[in-house]
């Protein structure tokens, strides 16, 4: 069973008919025991951070999430609300990846927000990538990214390097959108759930 965290920040829905797609099953859900005893652990979410960490601790996740032993993974205001501190709103987050989010640079024919499909290049052999190529194309909609730190499985480049994705033990995030990528974003997560 996987566990969709239920806090109020939209984008629930894509990722719901992603794991329907795969024949996965799944509840939406911010109750303890319910992500204790989940397989896999989804955190989504659309918006801006302050208010996204707000939500989540208004349900009690917050403070669950950091615990978690089973996969976990942040789907990008997801990804972001598991790093230590958010520029957005001046937010302190979660502090699972040991890197800080940033505003992503404007200008030299850069626009934020950062949208549509850009290309991911891992970094590592990490099984979230299994079976995709380097240079492979996700769907992105943001403008704050985490710094390219050690815990950086993947990498994109929009103005700056930043962190396509992140894993530290068991937490895995990505910025992109998994779930709006096609059979790409359909093979990352295939892979998230074999874990």
């Amino acid at each position: 069973m996987v566990a969709i965290i239920d806090y109020d920040t939209g984008n629930l829905r894509s990722v719901e008919n992603a794991l329907r797609r795969l024949g996965a099953q799944y509840e939406l859900t911010a109750d303890e025991a319910a992500l204790r005893r989940a397989d896999h652990v989804i955190l989504p979410g659309v918006g801006e951070a302050s208010s996204a960490m707000r939500k989540l601790a208004a349900t009690g996740a917050a403070a669950i999430i950091p615990t978690l032993t089973r996969p976990v993974l942040g789907i990008c205001i997801g990804m972001q609300l598991m790093c230590r501190r958010s520029e957005e709103g001046d937010t302190e987050c979660l502090g699972i990846f040991p890197t800080k989010v940033v505003r992503l640079p404007a200008g030299d024919g850069l626009k934020v927000p950062h949208m549509g499909w850009d290309t991911v290049s891992p970094r590592s052999g990490d099984e979230l990538f299994g079976g995709l190529d380097g240079g492979t194309y996700f769907y992105y909609v943001h403008s704050y990214a985490a710094r390219d730190c050690g815990a950086a499985i993947a990498l994109t480049d929009y103005g700056m390097p930043f962190a396509a994705a992140l894993r530290s033990g068991n937490f895995y995030g990505t910025q992109f959108h998994p779930e709006k990528s096609g059979a790409t974003g359909e093979r990352l997560l295939a892979n998230f759930l074999s874990l």
